[in-house]
């Protein structure tokens, strides 16, 4: 599927990374960026998102899969 990877560097994406997108930009965007490229774009580290991503789903966040 098209949207399974990412816009800007073409690497397959997660579920999680997928999640990330639609928090950070749009719910109901359709074409996504990996979590390194969203990094790049807001010039933060890969690190701090990922920590944001652990954050999001112990708040419940129903973009991320929760393994709990």
């Amino acid at each position: 599927m098209k949207n399974d990877f990412c816009i800007r560097c073409g690497k397959r994406l997660s579920a999680d990374e997928i999640g990330l997108h639609k928090k950070l930009f749009n719910r109901a965007a359709a074409e996504f960026m990996c979590i390194e490229c969203c990094a790049a774009h807001f010039d933060v580290s890969v690190e701090l998102l990922e920590n944001k991503i652990e954050e999001f789903k112990k708040m419940g966040c129903t973009l991320f899969e929760n393994k709990e």
